[in-house]
């Protein structure tokens, strides 16, 4: 079956309208239920937090793929510094797409809007993390031109890590 492909615009979401508000979480929360993101829906406390947070971090890319007048895909970007480059770099943090819209090419529209805004703001990567259990996902970043790191002239696989703190509050 031959799937239509996106043409849909890529949209910078403004964190202070509330349909764009509403849009970050209803998708982030989307994401969140699949099995690819952590298979259970965000809380309620965070689904309310998001937006505000959000706002309050500099230099955050939030970008929204949209079909018609709905938001269908989403892409949550954080801009970092590398100390080896002394250059910015620009860290795509949550790249969702609704299940309806997938394989259509909305990944890949949020994926090259990403990397022009990286270049308007002359950063030196990208830098993502993808799971070891999502290969589809691995194989569009590895076809966009996304692989091992590289230190000096040798080529380095990272692994993601992570340790949990309890928040206090």
């Amino acid at each position: 079956m031959h799937q239509q492909r996106f043409s849909g615009p890529i949209r910078p979401a403004d964190l202070d309208r509330s349909d764009d508000a509403q849009a970050i979480v209803t998708l982030l929360n989307a994401y969140a239920e699949d099995a690819m993101g952590a298979g259970e829906p965000l809380s309620e406390e965070v689904q309310d937090r998001l937006v505000p947070a959000l706002r309050r971090v500099p230099d955050h890319l939030v970008l929204l793929a949209c079909d018609g007048e709905n938001a269908v895909g989403l892409a949550i970007c954080f801009q970092g510094f590398s100390t080896f480059r002394a250059r910015p770099l620009l860290n795509i943090h949550d790249l969702a797409v609704l299940p309806s819209h997938r394989r259509r090419g909305v990944a890949t529209a949020l994926l090259a809007a990403i990397e022009a805004e990286a270049r308007r703001r002359d950063c030196c990567k990208l830098t993502l993390e993808v799971r070891e259990d999502n290969p589809r996902a691995e194989a569009l970043y590895r076809a966009l031109g996304f692989g091992a790191g590289s230190a000096g002239e040798r080529s380095v696989q990272y692994r993601f890590m992570e340790k949990r703190l309890v928040s206090s509050a």
